[in-house]
């Protein structure tokens, strides 16, 4: 179980620095070629998105009884964010790029694996 404990916090810290990554590029802050539209508001919650993957990735690699719980809320909260965002882009009129889009899709996907894995891991230790 640690195993697996351990591989979803190192996944939550990759899946962070994307979101950290995302919110400095939608500051208006472009990373060499690539550039995102200037949205505040993205910015708050990817913020909150990576910081949120990263004190459950904590939790698990240094093996806090709330580790799993932690891993859990990283993944649901981050998850919420993405969704948030779709929603925002959808039907509020809010900008998208093909990347923007990309990334959603696929984050929204690893999220989802990530939250199911750690579910029924820590269910499957009780």
């Amino acid at each position: 179980m640690n195993t697996l404990r351990n591989s979803l916090a190192v996944l939550a810290v990759v899946y962070a620095v994307s979101f950290y990554l995302g919110a400095v590029l939608h500051a208006g802050i472009a990373i060499g070629p690539v550039t995102e539209p200037v949205v505040p508001p993205a910015v708050v919650v990817e913020t909150v998105c990576g910081t949120a993957l990263l004190a459950g990735a904590y939790g698990a690699l240094a093996g806090r009884p709330w580790a799993w719980t932690g891993l859990q809320l990283g993944h649901a909260v981050a998850l919420g964010g993405v969704l948030l965002g779709v929603v925002a882009i959808t039907f509020a009129g809010g900008e998208s790029t093909p990347l923007n889009d990309w990334y959603h899709r696929i984050i929204a996907t690893l999220l989802v694996l990530g939250l199911a894995g750690s579910l029924y891991a820590s269910r499957a230790r009780r």
